[in-house]
């Protein structure tokens, strides 16, 4: 029988520092019910509080959300436009609650991307977040795991060609500080909704030993019973990190 992370054992053994979300459905969600697929990310909104007040409420110190992949711009052009759009009105809407609530926000990406508005209440967002400690919530928007080895590695060439780092010296642990979230716990637990099994180029150095919990449910379904399905699936994982049972036992 698998213990409740609403008891005091797992809450102080089983939750994770730092939980990465894939939010996938909410198309499918839309076309369901006869809805363009728009309906489907508004929708999506009311999970994303969800998981975020579960998550603080929890004690989880970050909470990463996918919220637009560098792919995503192939999508039809009226469907990126309404995302754009739905990004403007979170960004002016929910910031003020996060201060309130006092979580940090951080958008992980390529924000160069961006028209100059969104570019501006990104900025202005992180600035008034910046000195908040309950929790951290990520935001991966025009973000790629590719991309994000890639320009770790472009700026670890650059610093070598200016005598700032020497090639010899490069391994996990320096190339790591180059990346995105280098200040952060790496993700104990990756969560994709929708039925789909596959992290879609999201956080690929980072969650190299995640847990992986796969949902059925679709996005906008995903509230805070379904997230809980997820911790209490996370705190009866057992991480070995490359090590044995016996290990750990004897550790």
């Amino acid at each position: 029988m698998s213990t409740s992370i609403s008891d005091k054992e797992a809450v102080e053994g089983g939750i994770p520092r730092h939980v990465a979300v894939i939010m996938d459905g909410n198309n499918r969600w839309a076309k369901k019910r006869f809805m363009p697929g728009v309906a489907g990310h508004k929708a999506g909104v009311d999970a994303v509080r969800a998981v975020v007040e579960t998550s603080a409420e929890k004690g989880i110190e970050v909470l990463t959300l996918f919220a637009f992949s560098s792919e995503n711009w192939r999508r039809p052009e009226v469907e990126v436009n309404a995302l754009m759009q739905l990004f403007i009105v979170a960004l002016e809407r929910e910031v003020k609650k996060l201060h309130k609530n006092n979580i940090r926000l951080v958008v992980m990406g390529d924000k160069s991307a961006f028209q100059q508005k969104i570019q501006k209440l990104i900025s202005e967002a992180e600035q008034l977040t910046a000195n908040n400690d309950r929790m951290t919530l990520v935001i991966a928007a025009n973000y790629g795991g590719q991309w994000d080895i890639t320009q770790a590695a472009k700026r670890i060439a650059q610093d070598v060609e200016a005598g700032k780092l020497n090639a010899e010296d490069i391994n996990e642990q320096v190339f790591h500080k180059y990346t995105w979230l280098n200040e952060f716990p790496a993700p104990d637990l990756m969560i994709r909704t929708g039925g789909e099994e596959r992290i879609s180029n999201f956080m690929l150095w980072q969650t190299a030993y995640s847990e992986f919990y796969f949902s059925d449910a679709l996005w906008p379904d995903f509230k805070q019973q379904e997230y809980n399905k997820a911790l209490d699936a996370f705190a009866c994982r057992i991480r070995r990190f490359g090590r044995t049972d016996s290990q750990l036992t004897e550790g």
